[in-house]
């Protein structure tokens, strides 16, 4: 443990960023003091020296320490968090604590970009459960001190993993955008509820704004949608199905599912396994939940999707009402045809719901937008920046066409909350339109990186990810030792391959052959973990035994990392 802090590495950070006078500066040496000279009169302006001065004071600190006469340092070790703000006389200590966190924080930023560095430091459970150096996870009922506390805070990171580094392929959200960390530093910092305009003005707006983009980008009228920002996909899918039966059968809401008939609903053998728990969580019950046949490509066929509804209908007491269209699987990256489905969906008045959580962002690219063809139809649209845009977790919206049906579904009118004699425009007090009461602000860290890059950024940062996936299928097609699961370019961001080991390339097709190569992902990702040079997912799909998943979304990944990546399988698994 370190016996005592301080922030000199914080000042170096923010004067690395004042940009140099074009005057010759000398430094002459007096003692132990440094003084500033110009050729013989001071020119620099006053916030100029300033800077040096802190640079000086920075770089003394520094010989102090390693010489072994520490000064104007603060012992953390004797201070407690009841020595912060509020408490008296606690602002200084509040001020250099926040400082050295800032300066952790800033060094794990620093590494989270540097590929010289490990995307983890893998330990099993019970080491972190043990202890490590130092580092407990167990709780004690007496405080501890802030050294203490901003060890904790060090460890933290250095033994969780870096899923910003450029070589980290696990996720479908990966990366770390500077700009959307200065959000969510900043959205903590005010740590406020976005339920009512009152407590929460400004960001009530943004969400409002932010919104009416992404109605534009699906190609809704922007006056005419609806939406609300929620925590992840998985809730947002849950808000369709949930908007979908009150749409269709609103007593739902006051008299339960005993007043409705047996609904049904339809979604692909590829889409995620959130439309079946919403199912169990609003008493559909996931035996109502029919999956349809996919492709080999993982697209939903629209024939299965209509032969499906013909079936249920002719079930007496059977309902069907919603259908769930993917834009973008977890696996494969498939996107369903959303036009057929559209036609299908208004022949029979069912709802049409596009889980876009993963291919929403294809939106902001002129070139991959046209992928998602037939979006504009849906009745609702689930969309997460937190993937493919790369806004920090979490930030998901859930968009209905037709605006106040969010509104009549789920307000409850709590007196204490949303009263209707306030003396603004009520219509901002969004939270009765949530199935929360209190609810994140995970608007601002998107709206700031919105005005940080415009469209066109997150446009090239689309198309970055993309061609990054395509170079990887590229470079996959041309090797005998990788096999692609499929033919043809990716959709999306997706690549799915085999790595095939030299003991297995001889080895004929068949069961013995598949037992085999089922253990060789997971053996290779073992191996990738305890040594932390890159990390990506595995799993099986239908009859295909496991095989690895790449994806991206880090606009820091290049295509040198792309190659580092296959070389590194093949050194982890060439001799299974």
């Amino acid at each position: 443990m370190r016996s005592s802090y301080t922030h000199y590495g914080t000042l170096e950070c923010i004067a690395q960023f004042i940009p140099p006078r074009k005057e010759k500066e000398s430094r002459k040496q007096t003692g132990s003091a440094e003084t500033l000279k110009t050729k013989g009169k001071r020119k620099a302006d006053p916030l100029w020296l300033k800077t040096q001065q802190l640079i000086i004071q920075s770089e003394n600190e520094s010989k102090e320490r390693q010489s072994g006469t520490e000064s104007r340092t603060t012992n953390f070790s004797t201070m407690y968090g009841r020595d912060l703000l509020p408490a008296k006389n606690g602002e200084e200590n509040t001020k250099q604590f926040l400082f050295e966190v800032v300066h952790i924080l800033l060094n794990y930023v620093s590494k989270s970009f540097d590929r010289n560095t490990k995307v983890l430091d893998f330990h099993y459970p019970h080491q972190l459960k043990d202890g490590l150096d130092g580092f407990s996870l167990e709780l004690s009922d007496n405080p501890e001190n802030l050294e203490q506390l901003l060890v904790d805070c060090r460890d933290t990171l250095k033994y969780g993993v870096k899923t910003g580094h450029p070589r980290f392929f696990n996720q479908l959200s990966t990366g770390l955008d500077v700009i959307g960390l200065a959000g969510e530093w900043l959205t903590a910092t005010a740590n406020t509820n976005i339920f009512t305009f009152e407590i929460s003005p400004v960001f009530i707006m943004m969400e409002e704004i932010l919104l009416k983009k992404m109605y534009e980008k699906i190609g809704w009228p922007s006056e005419e949608g609806d939406g609300i920002f929620s925590p992840g996909g998985s809730i947002s899918n849950l808000y369709s199905v949930l908007v979908a039966r009150y749409y269709r059968f609103p007593e739902a809401k006051t008299k339960g599912m005993a007043c409705v008939p047996r609904l049904v609903l339809f979604t692909s053998e590829h889409s995620h396994y959130s439309i079946k728990k919403a199912a169990a969580v609003l008493g559909i019950g996931t035996e109502n939940v029919i999956l349809v046949k996919c492709n080999e490509r993982g697209k939903m066929i629209p024939s299965e999707l209509e032969l499906k509804i013909m079936e249920t209908e002719m079930k007496q007491g059977f309902v069907p009402f919603y259908v769930n269209a993917t834009a973008g699987t977890t696996v494969y990256g498939a996107i369903d045809p959303l036009s057929e489905i559209a036609d299908i969906c208004e022949k029979y008045k069912l709802w049409m719901h596009v889980d876009a959580a993963w291919g929403g962002g294809l939106l902001m690219s002129r070139k991959h937008s046209v992928k998602l063809s037939g979006i504009e139809r849906a009745s609702s649209v689930t969309w997460n920046p937190h993937k493919l845009m790369g806004a920090p977790l979490q930030c998901s919206a859930i968009l209905v066409r037709e605006k106040g049906l969010l509104q009549l579904c789920n307000q409850l009118c709590a007196d204490y909350l949303f009263q209707p004699d306030k003396h603004y425009d009520v219509s901002y007090d969004t939270g009765d339109k949530a199935i929360q009461c209190g609810r994140h602000v995970d608007v601002f860290k998107f709206w700031l990186m919105w005005k940080a890059k415009g469209a066109e950024g997150f446009e090239v940062q689309v198309n970055k990810c993309l061609d990054n996936a395509e170079y990887l299928y590229n470079k996959l097609k041309q090797r005998v030792d990788f096999k692609l699961v499929f033919d043809g370019k990716p959709e999306h961001s997706n690549v799915c391959f085999w790595y095939i080991p030299p003991s297995l390339r001889e080895l004929p097709n068949g069961q013995e052959r598949s037992k085999r190569l089922h253990e060789v992902a997971p053996r290779i990702k073992a191996k990738m973990m305890e040594e932390g040079t890159t990390m990506i997912g595995y799993q099986p799909q239908g009859e295909n035994v496991n095989f690895f998943r790449c994806v991206f979304s880090n606009p820091a990944t290049s295509k040198a990392d792309v190659d580092f990546l296959i070389e590194e399988i093949v050194r982890l698994g060439n001799d299974l």
